[in-house]
């Protein structure tokens, strides 16, 4: 339906007011009328407006002559009079711009009280650990889904995951007319009932303009993301957890959501009931904006999952923190579609960064601190999804009695570490009876 010619204008988002339909961009509102109907000295006629959602600048890269109206990034608004051919790519997105919406929000949101066993977690987030497999990961030449180094990079990971203690599975994707995979770590909980919590990235790159053999070194998309579920999945093996953890880094995302869009084809009724909430990571290592920022995307599945990452953030982080339920072109939509609670989390403004998809993807341009901040944000998220587990440690030997009403009792605890007990009516550390620790 269009909206005839229309008079609009953007102004902050504090000072809307009024009965002309509004679309709020962060801190910037457009409003619009009928063309016939007043809004102010500094409005301006267009023949209806446009939302469009794009990847990066790939609208505006493709269409460098369309002036957009209003520029927040990953969204802009346009004219109907600019309107391409096309409607459409897995890059970019255009549809009719809704009144009385919110496209992108700025939540104000509290902190909550500090757990220290999450402000513990938060702190141990290894930027030296991350950069390591970043730094890898961006050496190879390509990560094309369909590329020899794309199944060295899956290798890598696979090792990296076995280290840890995850059960490792491929499985075989096609992307188009070849054939990709998808890498899958499990880690069971202790809990029962348990549910699913899936942590998620798209592991290959690409070169749009070079073509398949070019070099896509993909430092920032999305080695960036890759390497935060390796150190995610690193960081998770140090707690025991209620729920069931499932990482899982992705082929084929660059050709159109292929590994993703295969993986919840096939994920079982069952398996889907048991998902809490997933997390897909998606350019995180850019700053493209003054005050370091991540986007919060989903849709009003994932409304709760949103609202955690955005206090985790407040409360562990000094991230600003945009909100969207206009999910688009990254491996959170298919499970969205699904009706599974999925969660994007990408620095903010990423349109500005220009890089991406090229072979100046490269470590040149990655802000560790923020990629950082990005993970402690979604570690402490996480922790409260996977439900930290009771520790009931194990007997790892026989107990042992070395005096009348004395027991030595050796156990594991969740740390994996032999600790020792003894009991005299009640339990101290072995050591503070004058026992002796025997290794």
């Amino acid at each position: 339906m269009s909206l005839g010619p229309v008079r609009y204008l953007v102004v902050p988002t504090a000072d809307v007011a009024g009965a002309a339909r509004a679309a709020r961009f962060g801190e910037r509102t457009i409003l619009w009328v009928p063309a016939d109907q007043r809004l102010g000295r500094a409005s301006r006629t267009a023949p209806g407006l446009l939302l469009v959602t794009q990847v990066g600048r790939s609208f505006q890269d493709e269409y460098p002559d369309v002036t957009p109206l209003l520029d927040h990034g990953r969204h802009l608004v346009i004219s109907a009079a600019d309107r391409p051919r096309r409607r459409s790519n897995h890059c970019w997105r255009i549809e009719q711009l809704r009144p009385d919406t919110t496209i992108v929000d700025n939540p104000i949101v509290s902190t909550a009280r500090v757990d220290p066993a999450v402000a513990d977690l938060v702190a141990d987030v290894s930027t030296a650990s991350y950069q390591n497999d970043l730094t890898w990961l961006a050496s190879l030449p390509t990560r094309h889904s369909l590329s020899t180094t794309f199944t060295q990079a899956m290798d890598f990971a696979a090792d990296r995951m076995v280290a840890l203690g995850y059960q490792v599975q491929r499985m075989p994707i096609t992307v188009g007319a070849g054939r990709s995979a998808n890498l899958i770590g499990d880690r069971t909980g202790a809990g029962t009932g348990r549910g699913l919590v899936i942590v998620t990235a798209h592991l290959d790159s690409i070169n749009i303009a070079g073509g398949p053999a070019a070099a896509a070194p993909g430092a920032d998309d999305n080695g960036s993301g890759s390497a935060g579920v390796l150190e995610l999945g690193r960081l998770l093996t140090i707690r025991l957890w209620n729920n069931d953890l499932r990482l899982i880094l992705f082929g084929g995302e660059e050709e159109g959501l292929y590994g993703s869009k295969q993986y919840v084809a096939a994920l079982p009724p069952t398996e889907r009931a048991r998902v809490r909430a997933v997390l897909n990571m998606d350019m995180i290592a850019t700053t493209n904006t003054a005050t370091p920022s991540v986007l919060l995307e989903g849709a009003p599945v994932s409304s709760a999952q949103i609202a955690d990452l955005a206090t985790a953030a407040a409360t562990y982080t000094g991230l600003k923190v945009e909100t969207s339920l206009n999910p688009f072109a990254s491996d959170h939509v298919p499970f969205i579609n699904a009706d599974l609670p999925a969660v994007l989390t990408i620095e903010g403004a990423d349109s500005a960064n220009g890089h991406i998809h090229s072979a100046n993807d490269t470590l040149n341009f990655i802000d560790w601190s923020l990629a950082t901040e990005i993970l402690r944000m979604n570690v402490a998220a996480l922790a409260g999804w996977l439900e930290p587990a009771a520790v009931r440690p194990r007997t790892a030997g026989s107990v042992v009695s070395w005096g009348p009403g004395r027991l030595d009792v050796f156990t594991v605890g969740v740390d994996s570490a032999l600790h020792h007990k003894a009991y005299d009516g009640t339990w101290h550390d072995f050591e503070s009876l004058g026992g002796t620790v025997l290794s």
